[in-house]
């Protein structure tokens, strides 16, 4: 259960950190942030993967960034449902869907499976 909140907490800040870079995505409060970061992993989970399997012969074809694009529409589809957060247009859905991956990537590289911060040891010996 902690790994959950903290997987949707990670979504959160990358949607925020997208909602800060791109002026096409606006989110006004942290409510609105929060409740949209929730319906779109509702959606990531369990129509995400339904759209995936009809699309799969476009996705073949474009390498897999057919991907984006179900993504994107995705995006515009919880600007549509949450109040507070907007999309002006599909092309920053597009991107915004780009951007959301890499960032919540970046940022998952440093939780675990069940929600522990990790972090990297480094020790160097010198040889004299």
């Amino acid at each position: 259960m902690k790994g959950l909140i903290v997987r949707w907490l990670i979504n959160a800040a990358a949607l925020g950190i997208t909602g800060w870079i791109l002026k096409g995505i606006q989110i006004k409060g942290l409510s609105s942030l929060l409740i949209a970061a929730l319906v779109l992993g509702l959606l990531n989970a369990f129509v995400r993967p339904i759209l995936l399997f009809f699309t799969f012969p476009l996705n073949i074809l474009t390498l897999g960034l057919f991907t984006f694009v179900i993504n994107a529409l995705l995006l515009l589809l919880v600007s549509r449902v949450v109040e507070g957060f907007e999309i002006d247009s599909f092309w920053s859905a597009f991107v915004g869907a780009i951007l959301l991956s890499i960032i919540s990537l970046f940022l998952s590289l440093f939780v675990g499976e069940t929600g522990r911060i990790r972090y990297i040891h480094s020790v160097r010996k010198i040889w004299l």
